[in-house]
């Protein structure tokens, strides 16, 4: 197997993996009950359900919208690990790996409570950011990659293996 599908597989796996346990450590540990903890002056921990994608924008408020945006998240998975076995670099592999493991670890938590369960929370100013989890982060960082790639074109090793 090519070092870009190992990275891009194991990437996966750490991200999903790191995500869920997050999730069940802040449920049954941290926000049992339910409070928000100020870890320091620019960051809390809270529990947030959001039934939405980025933000909660095109809130899923019912049963059907819930297994819609399941449906979209692993069509887009699939379309992903397209884009993984085509990738050429290890560096792309991981990327899109980390989009893979995030998307998935999402997909859990909508099967699992109907939504995405969110816990950190970063504000300034009296203004916060949407609370986010483990796989936002894996998202959002292969996504800054491939966008990173696509404006300044890394270049694939033409001596690596399949």
């Amino acid at each position: 197997m090519a070092a870009w599908r190992k990275t891009g597989l194991g990437l996966a796996l750490v991200v999903l993996v790191a995500d869920q346990l997050s999730k069940w450590w802040v449920l049954n540990f941290v926000m049992a009950p339910p409070k928000v903890i100020e870890v320091t002056p620019f960051f809390n921990l809270v529990l947030g359900y959001n039934r939405g994608v980025s933000f909660g924008m095109f809130h899923a408020g019912s049963d059907i919208g819930r297994w819609a945006l399941a449906a979209l998240a692993l069509a887009i998975v699939c379309a992903l690990t397209v884009w993984l076995w085509r990738a050429g670099s290890t560096w792309l592999g991981g990327a899109i790996g980390a989009i893979i493991g995030g998307a998935l670890g999402n997909v859990l938590d909508r099967v699992r409570f109907g939504a995405v369960v969110d816990f950190l929370d970063f504000h300034a100013a009296g203004y916060h950011w949407p609370a986010f989890n483990v796989a936002d982060m894996g998202i959002t960082m292969g996504a800054a990659v491939l966008i990173w790639d696509s404006v300044f074109g890394h270049k694939t090793d033409p001596n690596q293996e399949d």
